[in-house]
């Protein structure tokens, strides 16, 4: 069965887009630690990062970073935070996480709770500036 990830990769569930290259995705996290809480992840359906070939990897975390700097100049931060647990949902992810202090990346509090309007705005920008 597909991953929740490669489901919305395939368009049968939707996203909140910011970026996106021909083996490459990332969208907003909707159960976001922080506003602006991204998640980047490779189309191709693998369990565990460390499963990726060496290109596809070193191309994700390029790509990873590309977002990163995207999200970084439309979400006030003292920088993006970086956490790969991969346990949720069994598709490589990273998440990238605007962050303040150490606790902002805690998995373990509750998400924010964003409107979708406010999701799909914030994501518009990102991708303006990603382009």
């Amino acid at each position: 069965m597909a991953s929740l990830f490669s489901r919305i990769v395939a368009g049968e569930i939707p996203c909140h887009r910011v970026a996106e290259s021909e083996d490459f995705l990332a969208f907003l996290d909707i159960n976001p630690r922080a506003q602006g809480h991204t998640l980047v992840i490779p189309k191709q359906e693998v369990d565990y990062i460390f499963e990726l070939d060496e290109p596809t990897y070193a191309r994700l975390w390029a790509f990873a970073r590309r977002v990163a700097v995207a999200v970084e100049q439309v979400v006030p931060c003292e920088r993006i935070g970086i956490a790969v647990i991969g346990l949720e949902v069994r598709h490589t992810h990273i998440h990238l996480i605007p962050i303040n202090k150490v606790g902002d990346i805690n998995f373990e509090r509750p998400p924010l709770q964003l409107e979708a309007e406010v999701l799909a705005n914030l994501a518009a920008q990102i991708a303006d500036v990603f382009a």
